[in-house]
């Protein structure tokens, strides 16, 4: 949203309510035959280079890719070293080489995890890296719009401020006017106080549009860096918005199609826990060396679980499971409904701004204008007065500084639907003409 400046609600216009900053004195130093622009689309491909969340998500990706490696394998075989049968008490206590039953054993024990177990993991492990890639796309989902938001409002300021400033150049055009009557004694003290006034005013106006700028700048430097210094190029997208390709892509939205990375992830947990009651074996081969004047030996030993209380543990894991996959499935709906619901809701919210555009565009700016015209040429004849001039030129400029502000919030909104069903930055570009400017020409 674009408010209007605390002064501005004097004249029916809402209100910037934004800390004042400085960085458009460092824009202003820049010279503009040679200063680099910042188009819409250099900021989102600038933010998909650096926003850090991106960067940690690739990392999240590859430790989870690494992980599916090992995920499926048998566990590594172990050492076996031992000691059987060593006397302790007679002659030969703690001898290890003068009964014939003591022997010394060293061999290898491999556990065997079960196909089922290996398999559910090795799936598990897989789902694992697709949420990643999930849980990034959302997050490039979100690094995208709020960089689009933040380049919109920027631009809007910057229009607003643009007006500001043609303002203070025909105030400053009127005063001389004023002051040339008031010398040629055909005006009133009081009217060479008018546009002093109304300097103020203004003064005040272009502090907090400077602040409103100020701030949208912070917030895409938030996404950029210092990219954001730079001065805008171009204009924003005005995108071709279906409400009904909306409805019938919401299926994916990166928030919903999250959901079901969730569902695969919970699906192969489950496979786990029932595989766990199928039972595990392990083999160990050992070489049992006996004292001198014995004969050497051979172990081979062979183990296996036994899930013989499957109803009291492993089952309940599995009904926890289920249980969980239930949770899941009720608030991937309950999201749907949200996301159709505030989809109705930004369409109707466009819909809305779209016709208040025209109508700033069709009748609210020409009648402001033309107000503007009529109140001159009546002080100008000497039937009019000052104040109805000075009352004109407020509700032009609030008039006008509306009609951006309704511009740059049918932009953000037109930017929230396109990117809830889009990830991808080029398709920016693919946009009808930029949209009408609405500041127009002061006369």
């Amino acid at each position: 949203m674009f408010p209007v400046a605390k002064r501005l609600r004097q004249l029916r216009c809402a209100r910037f309510a934004v800390p004042i900053l400085l960085p458009l004195l460092m824009l202003a130093s820049v010279p503009a035959g040679n200063a680099q622009t910042l188009t819409f689309d250099d900021a989102l491909t600038s933010a998909l280079q650096q926003a850090p969340e991106l960067r940690a998500g690739t990392a999240l990706i590859e430790a989870a890719r690494h992980a599916t490696v090992p995920a499926g394998e048998l566990p590594d075989p172990k050492l076996v070293l031992g000691l059987d049968n060593v006397p302790v008490e007679g002659d030969d206590r703690f001898s290890t080489g003068e009964d014939f039953m003591t022997m010394q054993r060293v061999g290898l024990m491999q556990e065997f995890t079960s196909g089922a177990k290996r398999k559910a993991r090795s799936e598990l492990a897989t789902a694992q890296v697709d949420l990643m890639r999930s849980d990034k796309r959302q997050q490039r989902q979100i690094v995208l719009l709020e960089t689009a938001l933040a380049w919109i409002a920027r631009h809007t300021w910057e229009r607003q401020l643009a007006l500001v400033a043609q303002w203070e150049r025909d105030n400053a055009l009127f005063d001389s006017v004023v002051r040339a009557q008031l010398a040629a004694a055909t005006g009133s003290a009081l009217d060479a106080l008018r546009p002093r006034e109304e300097a103020a005013d203004i003064a005040a106006l272009r502090d907090e549009v400077a602040a409103g700028c100020a701030q949208s700048i912070a917030q895409l430097r938030r996404w950029i860096g210092d990219t954001a210094e730079l001065p805008l190029g171009g204009e924003a997208p005005n995108w071709r918005i279906d409400v009904t390709e909306l409805q019938h892509n919401l299926h994916q939205h990166p928030e919903l199609m999250n959901f079901t990375s969730r569902a695969r992830v919970l699906d192969a947990d489950i496979a786990e826990s029932r595989a766990a009651k199928q039972p595990d074996w392990e083999v160990t081969l050992a070489w049992l060396e006996r004292g001198s004047g014995y004969d050497d030996m051979a172990m081979l030993e062979v183990r296996m679980d036994l899930p013989l209380f499957t109803a009291s543990r492993q089952t309940p894991l599995v009904a926890s499971k289920v249980a969980q996959r239930a949770a899941l499935d009720a608030e991937r709906e309950a999201s749907l409904r949200e996301h159709a619901a505030m989809l109705e809701v930004e369409f109707s919210e466009y819909q809305r701004l779209q016709q208040s555009q025209q109508r700033f565009t069709d009748i609210l700016l020409p009648l402001a204008d033309e107000k503007v015209e009529l109140a001159l040429a009546s002080w100008r004849s000497g039937e009019g007065a000052l104040v109805d001039v000075i009352g004109a030129r407020r509700e032009r400029i609030a008039t006008h500084i509306k009609a951006i502000a309704a511009t740059g919030e049918l932009q953000q909104v037109a930017a929230r639907l396109h990117f809830a069903n889009s990830e991808s930055y080029e398709a920016a570009a693919n946009t009808t003409d930029s949209a009408d400017n609405l500041t127009g020409e002061l006369p």
